[in-house]
């Protein structure tokens, strides 16, 4: 055990396979241990290397080893799949996951801090609220498209709905006024719930000096800020502001060979809760300066009119991702210029 130098955790809810290896990827060990068990083994290990794969479970683990005095490597998933060898069980993970830590160019996640989490449970529970509204809406209006009612889409069309179903001359069943009227009491309940979610990101957004900052580029706000907190990694991971846009997925995609290079549409192979509210804030940014005018920005106003629409969003978001990451890189403050903040 004095020549261990990594070891390989194959995470679970209540049984963990561990690989144990030298620097050269010599097998040391294979163990099998019950949860209660963890803390105590890696407790009497010498200080090493713990790789795992970033999954639901690893950053509570990751800073538990961290604790221990161990450095922790997590790997994305989709890079530890290549080395499994033939069968796929909890062993040979947890030796592929060795074997792809020991790569020099292997790409690692940062461990997320307690803060960083909290702030991702916020994000991720206003996020599925909004989900469930939008399957009530769109439950609602299918149902009374079936006696003839019609509206559009959109939260908006709720007010219409419950005119309709709430009315003295209502042309429904009264079952169906019935149901309608569960519907409606559901989608009150949820639009409370997320406006208080969204009260809380909000004020969190106005304590901090950084979110502020960040909330004067234009099309970026306090949702997509506590997105940016809760998922990016520091930026300091990254080289440029080009880096930190492709993993967000906002670079095309290649398809090179021979010299020539081929590029396709974007990759889309980042985190996509950022992604989605920077082509979002694009979107609204865009369609801002149509309609007010582009107030200088010979660049969008260029680039709005020799692309399409998203097409021109998704080079839009990509220099906000490049702006983001040089004001936090280097503390600068944001230099409004052309089209202004909505």
């Amino acid at each position: 055990m004095d020549e261990l130098h990594i070891v390989g955790i194959d995470l679970a809810k209540q049984t963990f396979h561990l690989h144990g290896a030298k620097q050269d990827g010599t097998v040391l060990f294979r163990k099998k241990l019950p949860r209660a068990q963890m803390t105590k083994f890696f407790d009497q290990l010498e200080p090493c290397t713990i790789a795992m794969e970033a999954c639901a479970t690893a950053h509570f683990w990751g800073r538990e080893m961290e604790e221990l005095g161990h450095v922790v490597r997590l790997i994305p998933p989709r890079y530890v799949k290549p080395f499994v060898k033939r069968q796929k069980n909890d062993s040979n993970d947890a030796e592929a996951i060795v074997e792809a830590a020991l790569r020099p160019t292997m790409r690692f996640v940062s461990v997320k801090s307690p803060d960083q989490q909290s702030l991702a449970v916020v994000y991720r529970s206003r996020d599925l609220l909004v989900r469930q509204r939008t399957q009530l809406v769109n439950a609602l209006r299918a149902h009374l498209a079936e006696f003839g009612v019609v509206t559009g889409k959109g939260i908006i069309q709720v007010k219409k709905l419950a005119a309709i179903i709430e009315g003295e001359d209502c042309p429904l069943p009264d079952t169906v006024r019935g149901v309608g009227v569960i519907y409606l009491e559901q989608i009150g309940q949820l639009t409370d719930q997320i406006q208080g979610l969204e009260v809380t990101i909000r004020k969190s957004a106005r304590q901090d000096a950084v979110s502020v900052q960040l909330q004067k580029i234009p099309g970026v706000g306090p949702i997509g800020v506590m997105a940016l907190e809760a998922f990016a990694p520091p930026m300091q991971c990254f080289q440029s502001g080009r880096s930190f846009a492709a993993w967000l997925g906002l670079v095309p995609q290649q398809h090179s060979t021979g010299g020539k290079a081929k590029y396709g549409r974007a990759s889309k192979m980042g985190q996509a809760d950022i992604r989605r509210h920077l082509v979002a804030g694009a979107m609204s940014v865009i369609h801002w300066a149509k309609s007010r005018g582009f107030a200088g920005n010979t660049w969008l106003e260029r680039l709005v009119g020799r692309k399409p629409t998203m097409v021109a969003a998704i080079a839009l978001a990509n220099k906000m991702a490049r702006t983001i990451w040089a004001m936090l890189s280097t503390g600068e403050e944001y230099r409004m210029g052309g089209v202004a903040a909505a």
